[in-house]
């Protein structure tokens, strides 16, 4: 039986997106033969799990040790045969280890990062330089990887499809939203990262020609917040007007946009993965995304892509998407289609086959 330590931190709280690729990674590795799981949480406070165990650290003090090497952790751990840090930080350990790096904006861009955040890169590039192996979830970030922490220990595993079931349909438009019977939508956290600017730039110039479409802009408060007000600004009042922000929404609402928005918008500047592509080609709504990170792998053939800063070519893309049935109606078969590419069973697969091969050479 082979014993893998995996921290399943970020699964508590608010989930993000790391925190649901964390779940459904050891929802799917919890079915695997031969595996045995021991999660765990750095933590002094937090409130565990029947099936979990606890570094009992408080996070903060936990990366500022780490960052410094600091004392092995095995004993909290359960003395596994492999550690997979699943969030960017894996701590010190005699057992081989791995970390998860799903984009590396934060180490291009560390003047975004926060405190946290930059402590936990002190102790990804600490663990790295100390022979801690890397698995991604896209190439272009395995060739970052290798560039921003100088390593060749760093592989890909694809991640799979959001699972549908969890989310109960909504049989009526979500309460207290404007008429949204034709509309754009962008998901996402208002960060830097998420370009949403540019996009708003780009509606700017598809609302000229387009007198009903509106823009829907759905997640959580971040540090571009100041950037997308002053881009709704800008636009002519008519405009601006049907920019739409809804805050942060449940999954049945988020559900409901995607399945009614004649296309999701998804300029990045960098993306680690991108389950929301994968969800809006699930329910059947064409992607209009930026080629920057893992996007065109995660995309396929199946979404109109331009540069991440070229205002102009993301506008175009949303008038055709727009004005073009038989473009729309290509995307939805193409994304249906690039959708069956992943799958959690091949994802737990290849984890498996990873964590055999760093137990067997540690």
């Amino acid at each position: 039986m082979l014993r893998v330590a995996i921290d399943v931190g970020p699964t508590h709280g608010r989930r993000t997106g790391v925190g649901n690729a964390v779940a459904w990674t050891v929802d799917a590795l919890a079915d695997r033969d031969g595996l045995e799981l021991q999660r765990y949480v750095t933590s002094a406070r937090a409130r565990l799990r029947p099936s979990e165990r606890r570094i009992p650290m408080p996070a903060a003090l936990a990366l500022r040790a780490w960052a410094r090497r600091g004392v092995p952790m095995d004993r909290w751990l359960g003395h596994p045969d492999v550690v997979h840090g699943t969030n960017y930080v894996v701590p010190p350990t005699r057992c081989a280890r791995v970390v998860s790096v799903y984009d590396c904006w934060f180490l291009e861009h560390p003047e975004d990062a926060e405190p946290d955040v930059a402590r936990a890169a002190a102790v990804l590039r600490r663990a790295v330089s100390d022979g801690a192996h890397v698995v991604t979830s896209s190439d272009a970030t395995t060739r970052q990887v290798r560039e921003l922490l100088a390593t060749d220990r760093v592989r890909t595993v694809l991640l799979g499809p959001p699972p549908t079931e969890r989310v109960p349909p909504l049989s009526e438009p979500p309460p207290g939203l404007p008429d949204l019977s034709e509309f754009l939508l962008a998901l996402g956290t208002m960060e830097r990262r998420k370009n949403l600017p540019t996009l708003v730039d780009a509606f700017g110039r598809l609302a000229r020609e387009q007198s009903t479409v509106r823009l829907v802009i759905a997640g959580a408060a971040g540090n571009d917040v100041a950037a997308v007000d002053r881009a709704i600004a800008r636009l002519p009042s008519e405009a601006a007007e049907r920019v739409v922000r809804t805050g942060i929404v449940d999954g049945p609402t988020k559900r409901w946009l995607l399945t009614h928005a004649r296309a999701l918008a998804y300029p990045s500047l960098d993306e680690g993965f991108g389950f929301p592509i994968l969800e809006a080609q699930q329910v059947g709504t064409p992607v209009v995304a930026s080629t920057a990170g893992s996007i065109p792998q995660i995309a396929g053939a199946a979404a109109l892509l331009s540069p991440a800063r070229d205002i102009e070519a993301l506008a175009a893309n949303l008038y055709w998407i727009v004005t073009n049935d038989e473009m729309h109606a290509k995307l939805v078969r193409r994304g249906s289609a690039n959708v069956a590419r992943f799958s959690w069973a091949s994802t737990a697969a290849q984890y498996h086959s990873m964590y055999q091969e760093l137990a067997d050479h540690d």
